[in-house]
Parts: structure tokens; sequence; C-alpha cells
């Protein structure tokens, strides 16, 4: 194949007069300088691995120890009492001392090391901080924060905490126990949870008592006892499509398009991921950490960001993830393209990269046999996708082309849509945006990747992700980096190009080259079938909340949080007549290789509140701060569901049933909501370019009789609201959900603060823009 003769360094014709051996000295060249730049990467990780390893010490410490020992040599004193004139065969006297007082030096040293990795782990379990009162920290709280200071060190790299980061505690059975039944009590009557009470009780006295015991055993060894068997059975077990049932998406700025051009957009952003891979590699991104504390968060997630694919198998998919990688592949009009983005072992100015992205947009070749819709075959299921992939795409043109889609970077797409929301129709442009990115056309996206990214005819761009491998906070880091450094850094010449000169000598993008037979291009049908009723079946309203934000909600005193999921719980009622349970996605990254857990935000007091004809400010306090602690509470450790999940998983290990267990994990959730945070205010800035806003992210509803809403607050006055459901329930509508949340929202303004104005009506906190740049 001719992309094959491309690779090749050396040619050799035997002839009668020998061997004609023909070198390439240009692929010599980039095999060198290649081989140059992994090199460079293993010494910087192996430079970040000692870094870390002995963090919160510095490796320049153990200098510092090993001369303060040499000195107490001249003052005739030994704090070794006597391991350093222990004697060395065939030394002089002088170099046994030297040397001993080095060994032992260096024990000395990794006993601090030792001594204070295990302090700040003690630090960081302290979260007694996280339940006192907004405003007023206790004087052991103050003492803790500085001690955490003092023991943290100096300039920590991304992952230095996480050999300081204590594991995930496991809950007592009867804690958890107790907290479930108060969580489902407003969702039953008397009988039913007079009989889920007595399920429990039997459980807790007996099944449950030896399935803890498993736990704890696993706790023991595992850095998470939950984290891996949640990603192995939620994500990578789950046997149904994962677009629109796992993957999510995140939009792009609000108010403005940096430049109507496809290509340059491209180039800008492309080469900002890129950056910013390259930051995480050299770990220079400054550790996660909870907003305005010195508390670190987890990194683990972090590292399989980049290189990294979902590979279906007929039982359990996996996640395979590489060290490196210098390309991207971009689909375009049927056809997949490798575009390289190091030449000479640098890395592609942006405007080198919108170069070659222009190349595919005019490249005019038509795609092969069956190539047009083949990314359809990873919207399907996913039984179906391991089973052709084993059978068409395990040799051949087909297994490299399918090599090079899951080793590269990241996918990206060149979509020939436009997408605004600055139309006349803003809310029908929204939401056509949001299904967009969460499932395209169902063949044009490669949903087993990482992350794909999408830019659309008019620039505007979007990205969506695949769950198993990490939760969307990491995504949204990298995005958030990625839009900022696009618009605030890099920036655009007059006429919307990015800038910079070119390379023209630049090998043009390799076109992927398939042999898609009848029979797997039936198999590709089948596939878009499944993907496309269900794409067809999702129902989304996506709106930007401008009345008030954040700011008049914290002036009354409340979590905009806990205001937030009231509203929902009062907006779920006003339209279902009922209550439900409800799912609020909490981080666990207090704790190493940590990553979610549930807050049950329906409660006795949310109903309480909710149920009667006239709200009551008193009952809506009572259900806010009760949801505040039940929010600490699953950050802490001290949820529910990971809990039960993880009993439930030991349980089909043994072999034996529990009714409770069956129970508890079957029931569903018919609101799923989850908050996007924003993590990167600095990046951003707010007071000069107050159009730069996100417009957040969202995610299809995981019950077929249920919603699922994601919600963003921005700046003060902003709150962004995706809301989904299914067309095929005659009980949801997402639009009419949207309409009872703005009146919710409203209605609790009110309540809280009747003589606070509205004055502010839909164009509240909306910058002034004319136009989309």
């Amino acid at each position: 194949m001719a992309e094959a003769h491309q690779a090749v360094a050396f040619q050799f014709t035997v002839t009668p007069e020998g061997i004609d051996l023909q070198l390439s000295h240009q692929a010599l060249s980039e095999i060198y300088l290649s081989g140059v730049r992994s090199w460079k990467k293993r010494i910087i990780r192996i430079k970040n691995n000692v870094i870390s390893g002995v963090y919160p010490a510095s490796p320049s410490s153990w200098l510092f120890v090993v001369i303060a020992i040499l000195a107490t040599m001249y003052t005739r004193s030994d704090p070794s009492m006597g391991l350093i004139m222990t004697p060395l065969i065939q030394m002089s006297t002088q170099c046994q001392a030297v040397v001993s007082a080095v060994l032992f030096s260096t024990m000395l040293w990794l006993m601090l090391i030792f001594t204070m990795r295990l302090c700040l782990k003690q630090l960081l379990s302290y979260h007694r901080w996280m339940f006192e009162q907004h405003g007023k920290m206790s004087t052991t709280t103050k003492i803790w924060v500085a001690l955490v200071r003092i023991f943290s060190g100096r300039k920590p790299l991304l992952y230095s905490y996480q050999g300081s980061l204590p594991n995930l505690p496991v809950p007592a059975i009867k804690d958890t126990v107790k907290r479930y039944l108060e969580s489902v009590r407003p969702l039953m009557n008397d009988a039913e949870y007079k009989r889920m009470t007595n399920l429990a009780t039997e459980f807790e006295s007996s099944l449950g008592n030896r399935l803890q015991w498993y736990l704890k055993l696993k706790s023991l060894w595992a850095s998470n006892y939950v984290s891996d068997w949640w990603e192995e059975y939620v994500y990578l077990r789950g046997r149904g499509p994962i677009m629109v049932n796992s993957n999510y998406y995140g939009m792009d700025f609000l108010y403005v398009t940096p430049t109507p051009i496809q290509a340059a957009r491209a180039g800008n952003c492309i080469h900002a991921f890129f950056l910013y891979r390259r930051k995480l590699n050299k770990e220079e991104l400054k550790p996660s950490r909870i907003p305005g504390t010195v508390i670190p968060l987890c990194a683990a997630q972090c590292e399989r960001i980049f290189n990294t694919a979902r590979i279906p198998g007929e039982e359990t998919d996996t996640v395979q993830h590489w060290q490196d990688s210098d390309y991207i592949v971009v689909y375009h009009r049927g056809r997949y393209f490798r575009l390289r983005v190091y030449q000479a072992g640098r890395l592609l100015s942006p405007r080198e990269i919108e170069f070659q992205i222009q190349r595919i947009l005019d490249d005019t070749t038509p795609p092969s046999q069956g190539e047009a819709k083949l990314g359809a075959l990873t919207a399907g299921d996913r039984i179906s996708w391991a089973k052709a992939r084993a059978k068409f795409f395990s040799s051949g043109v087909n297994k490299r082309s399918l090599d090079c889609i899951e080793r590269a970077a990241f996918f990206v797409t060149l979509d020939d849509e436009e997408h605004s929301m600055m139309g006349e129709d803003s809310a029908e442009c929204l939401d056509r945006y949001a299904k967009s990115l969460l499932h395209g056309k169902c063949y044009d996206r490669w949903f087993d990747k990482s992350f794909s990214v999408v830019y659309y005819k008019n620039g505007k761009s979007g990205i969506n992700a695949e769950h198993s491998w990490a939760d969307a906070p990491v995504v949204a880091h990298v995005w958030e980096y990625t839009l900022a450094v696009d618009s605030f850094q890099l920036g655009y010449n007059e006429e919307g190009h990015c800038k910079g000169e070119v390379d023209s000598s630049l090998p043009r993008p390799q076109k992927l080259s398939w042999e898609i037979t009848p029979e797997c291009e039936e198999q590709i049908s089948q596939s878009l079938a499944v993907a496309q009723a269900l794409a067809d079946d999702v129902d989304f309203h996506v709106f930007s909340f401008r009345d008030f934000g954040k700011g008049k909600i914290k002036k009354c005193r409340v979590s905009p949080d806990g205001f937030i999921q009231m509203a929902l719980q009062l907006a779920y009622y006003r339209n279902r007549g009922t209550f439900c349970l409800t799912y609020e996605a909490s981080m666990t990254r207090l704790f190493r290789e940590g990553r979610t857990e549930t807050v049950r935000s329906c409660t006795n007091e949310s109903s309480a509140f909710v149920q009667p004809a006239d709200v009551c400010r008193r009952l809506f306090r009572a259900a806010s701060e009760k949801h505040q602690h039940l929010y600490r509470m699953a950050m802490t450790g001290g949820g529910i569901d990971r809990h039960l999940f993880c009993l439930y998983v030991v349980s089909k290990y043994l072999g034996v049933d529990s009714p409770f267990l069956n129970e508890v994990l079957s029931e569903p959730w018919r609101l799923s909501t989850s908050q996007t945070p924003v993590q990167q205010v600095e990046l951003f800035d707010m007071v000069n370019h107050s159009e730069y806003i996100s417009c957040g992210g969202g995610f299809g509803p995981v019950a077929d009789d249920g919603y699922g809403v994601s919600y963003m607050f921005l700046g003060e006055n902003i709150i962004n609201l995706h809301i989904s459901c299914k067309h095929s329930c005659p009980e949801t509508d997402a639009h009419k959900f949207g309409g009872q949340i703005r009146k919710a929202l409203h209605d609790l303004l009110k309540l809280l603060s009747p003589n606070l104005k509205e004055s502010n009506k839909t164009d509240e906190g909306r910058p002034e823009v004319k136009k989309d740049k």
C-alpha cells in the first residue's frame, strides 16, 4: 500500500551485482528525532517520579542531611550511636567514616520522608473542617491548616500528593443501612417501608457482616476499595450503546466564536491540547485542590486523558492507554485521516496545523467502500462491535487503520453543520447544538476514544468524552485550558487565521485505508440503526437562566447547590405529582484514586418542604442544610451507594443472593443531576471579557422515564441548565420540565428574600455582545 511505503526508511533490491541499498535520509532523520523525543520524555518521567517519590521533601534535602551528618564527624560526636564508624573492609579509616556517614544520612533522610508523608496523610484524613459553619473556623481547624501548609512542602508537582492521600474508608454496615432507610422513606408508603426495613435488618444481622469482612480485607491492600470495581462493572461491562447512555459532552463559549474559520479554530485548539499534554507529561500542571483551600485532590484520572481508547469485548470492554502518540485522527465527510502534529521533533505551530486541516477540508477523495459510516460500530451495542472487531479488524489493512485511530492522542471531527447560540430562536439553537455534541449523526464521532473534539463549519466547537476512564471534572479541566489558551494566548490575525508561518513542505495528512466487506457493511448498518433509534429518542432542552444567579442566592445565606437541588425537587413534584430517587454526583477525590459518590437529594426534609401548597422558609432551610450535610458526608467517605454497590459485587463473587441488595441496586434514578464546576477561573478575564463564558455540558437520561439535569453557575448572575429525557416516555418533556425549573427558581428566591427585587429579567448578567465574532 502507498502509505506503507512512505513509512519505510530504506529499500533494497537484489541484483546480479549484489544488493542495491537505497536509504531515505529524511525517514532516518525522522526516526532519530522521534527517538530523541521519546528518550527526553522518559528522562522527564524518571525525574518527576523521583521528585514525587520523595515528596514532601526535595531531592536536594538529601545533600543537606549528608552535610549535617558529616559535619558532626569534626566535632567527634556520633549521632548514629556507633553505626557511622562501622568498619568497612579494604577501606581507610577516613574513607570508612565518610561512606558510613553517607549511608546513615540516606537512611535517616528516607525515614524523615516516610514520617513527613505519614503525618501529611494523617492530616489529610481530617475532614471536620468541612462540617463547620461557613466563615467560622475553629481553633483546631486553624492549627490543622497551618500544619498542612508546613507538611505540604514547596512547589508540588501534579502527582506529588498521591502517596500522601488517605485511602477511602469502609463505612460501618449499620451506618450505611440506617442512612439508606432514611433516604428511601419519602419514596415509600408505610407497608413498603416496613418491608424494606425488615429486609435491611435481616441483611445487617446476617450476610452483611460477612460481605463487610471481605471489603475491609480489600481496603487493606487496595488503594481504593471502590474505583476498580466501579470502572469494571458500571462502565466496562455495560453491553448497551455508550453513546447517549454513558458518554457526555461539553460546549463552546456561549456568546462568542473566536474565529469563523473552521480550520483556524481547529489549528489553535489542537495546538492548545498538545500544550496541555506537554504540561501533563512534565507534571507542570498545578495539583487540583478544593477551591479556596490547600486541600489536594487525587490526580490519578489525569494519567489517561490522552492516547487512550476503550476496546470492545464480548463480556467486558477494556481501557487501553499508550505512553505517547505524535498524531491525531481526523474525520471529514466519511474519510479518516492521520495527521501528525510533530515534525522533526517539534510541535507544529497553530498556523501549520490549520494548514494541514485545510488540506483535509479541500481533499475531494471519496470515502472507500463502507468507510463513511464505520464509526457507527462504536455507537451501537458493544457485543456486536466486539464480534465485528474480532472478525473484520484483527488483521491486515483494517487492523492497521483501527490501531491508528485507537492509538491517536485524541479524535477530531470536522463537521459540515453550523451551530450558533445567537440566532433568532436561541433556545432551539442550543438544543440542536447539544444533541449534535451528544450523538452527532451516530457515525461521525469515535465514541470509544477518551475524548473526541468537534469543529463546526462556522468555527464553533465542542467535546464528547467517554466516561469509563475518568469523570467530567477531569475533561472539563483540559477543555477550560484549551478554550482559554485558544482565545487569550494564541489568538488570531485580522483575517481570522492562526498566527505564525507555515512550512509548506509538511507531508500531507495520510488517508487511512479500509477493506470493508459486504458482511461488515451489514453489521455497520445494524449498529447504525440501533444508534439512530436511540439518538432520535433523546429529547433535549438547554437554556441559560439569567434572571439571577449564585450572587443573589448567597445573599440569602443559602448554598447555591442546595438551592438548585431543592428547586429540582419542587419542579419534579409539580411536574409528576410524586417524589423520585434522585442522584447527584459528588466527588471522592479527597481520597486516593477516588471517583464519585451519590448524594441522595430526595430526603424527608425536602419532601416535607415540597409537599405543602404554600412553601415554607423554615422547611426549605432545613431541607437545604440536610442536603449540604449529605453532600459533605459523600465527599468524606460516608456515602451510601458505593458501599452498597461493593457489597453487592462481593455477594456475586461469593455466589450468594441478597434480596436486600438486589432491590437496592435495581432502583431507577429517575432524576439524575450533576453540577459542572468552573475550576480555572484565573484563566479567564471575566472583568474585561465577560462574554467569554462557557455554556457547560450535559448527558443523556439515566432512566427511560426520567430526566438528566446538568447545571453550571457562571459568574454571579447566570445559571446554565441542560435537561434530557426520552420522547418515548409520555410522562417526560424536557421543555416542560425546564419551565417548571424556571418557576421553581423564582418561587424559592421570593420565599427566601421577598423584598429582593428581580428587576434584571432575561438579560441580567448577559454581557453586551453585538454578534458572534
